[in-house]
C-alpha cells in the first residue's frame, strides 16, 4: 500500500498495472483488499491492460479512522477520491464503486465531473435514490458488546464481516448512517457519463439496477445472476460485463 494526505487524514491506496486508469472505490466495512484484491479485480483489470487504482476509504482498511460521524459524508469521501487522482496526476479515469463505493462514485461524478470518464455502479441500484433500508441496526450491531446476541440479519452479517476484517467498529458505526445520503432522481439525471449498473439478483440491499439506469441519460444495467450483495462482487458475469463496458468507452 502507498499513502497520501487529504483533509487532515492519511489515506492508503493501491496502484498497479499500466494503461487507462480505473479508480476503484470499495463498499462499507470493506477495503481495497477485500473488495478488489481478494475477489480478483486487480488481476482482472491489470491483465486486460488497465491501471488499477484502489483507495481505502476513510475509516477503512489502512487509512485513518476518525470516530466523528460528520466526516463520513459521500461528498467528503468523493473528495478523497478526487484528491487521489490529483496526487497521481490523473486528469480523468474510469470509476467503479461497489455498494457505498457506488454512492461515492456518483457524488464524484456530480461534484468533480471532469475527473470521471465513465462509471460502474456495482451492488447499488435504485437504493441509491430511494434508500436501502434502515441502517441504524447495523450501527447497533457494530457497537454490540455481545455479537452472539445480535438478531438483526443484516446487522449480524456486517458485524461478522467487520470482525473478520479486524475493522475499527467505532469508525464504521460513525460512517454507516452519514454515508447513506440519498441522491434525488433529478441529480441522478445530471450524471451524463456512460454508466453501467450491476446488482445481484439475490441482493436485498441494492435495489433494482434497471430502474436506476433508466434515470441516467446514458445508463445501462445488468443482473448478476444468482448472487447476493456479498457474493456479487467477484462474479465472472460482472467482471466480463465491466471489461466489455470499459472496452466500449476508451479514454
Amino acid at each position: 500500500m502507498q499513502f497520501f494526505d487529504n483533509d487532515g487524514l492519511k489515506l492508503a491506496y493501491l496502484d498497479e498495472g499500466e494503461g487507462e486508469p480505473v479508480l476503484l472505490i470499495h463498499g462499507f466495512a470493506s477495503s481495497s483488499f477485500y473488495n478488489w484484491v481478494q475477489p480478483g479485480w486487480i488481476q482482472t483489470l491489470t491483465s486486460a491492460g488497465y491501471r488499477a487504482i484502489a483507495i481505502d476509504n476513510r475509516g477503512h482498511g489502512q487509512s485513518d479512522k476518525p470516530h466523528d460521524k460528520a466526516v463520513y459524508t459521500p461528498t467528503l469521501m468523493a473528495g478523497d477520491a478526487a484528491a487521489l487522482l490529483d496526487h497521481l496526476g490523473i486528469p480523468t479515469a474510469h470509476v467503479m464503486g461497489y455498494s457505498m463505493g457506488a454512492r461515492i462514485s456518483a457524488f464524484l461524478a456530480l461534484e468533480h465531473p471532469a475527473r470521471v470518464h465513465d462509471l460502474v455502479f456495482g451492488g447499488l441500484g435504485l437504493g441509491m435514490v430511494e434508500g436501502a433500508g434502515d441502517w441504524s441496526p447495523i450501527a447497533e450491531a457494530l457497537m454490540s458488546a455481545d455479537p452472539e446476541g445480535i438478531t438483526h440479519p443484516r446487522g449480524k452479517m456486517f458485524r461478522m464481516f467487520a470482525d473478520k476484517t479486524k475493522s475499527d467498529k467505532i469508525a464504521l458505526a460513525a460512517c454507516v448512517i452519514t454515508s447513506k445520503e440519498e441522491i434525488s432522481a433529478e441529480n441522478m439525471a445530471r450524471i451524463t457519463q456512460p454508466t453501467l449498473v450491476a446488482v445481484g439478483t439475490k441482493d436485498d440491499i441494492g435495489g433494482n439496477p434497471q430502474d436506476l439506469a433508466a434515470l441516467l441519460p446514458h445508463g445501462e444495467a445488468i443482473d448478476i445472476p444468482g448472487r447476493d450483495h456479498m457474493l456479487a462482487v467477484g462474479d465472472k458475469v460482472f467482471k466480463q460485463a465491466v471489461l466489455d463496458f470499459l472496452k466500449r468507452h476508451r479514454i
